[in-house]
């Protein structure tokens, strides 16, 4: 699993690529978890990268999602490959997740 770090202006866009499964989801969510305690705070998931995600993985997603949606941020999720778009269609998951073809797409998405 890569994860790299940029920024769409002030908001954070972690690309992933590789395998996010219960050995590399403790990465990614080490990574975000900074991130959680900020008041609005949103974030992109660039998952063009992506080849696969496991319940671990997709818990890590929930979670963020949950904690920043709470504190009035949000999630958005670009650049789905097409087992990702797969398995969250197939777990209901994209009625609850913003997704979009492209980071910079994200950014008007978020707002």
């Amino acid at each position: 699993m890569d994860i790299t770090l940029s920024f769409l202006g002030k908001v954070p866009v972690f690309h992933l690529a590789g395998r996010l499964d219960v050995t590399t989801s403790p990465l990614l969510e080490d990574r975000v978890k900074p991130l959680l305690s900020i008041e609005g705070q949103r974030v992109i998931f660039d998952c063009s990268g992506l080849t696969y995600v496991s319940s671990a993985g997709l818990r890590v997603f929930i979670s963020t999602l949950r904690t920043l949606s709470s504190q009035g941020g949000g999630v958005t999720f670009a650049a789905l490959t097409d087992p990702v778009r797969d398995l969250f269609h197939l777990a209901g998951l994209d009625n609850l997740f913003v997704i979009v073809s492209a980071p910079s797409d994200a950014i008007i998405a978020l707002d």
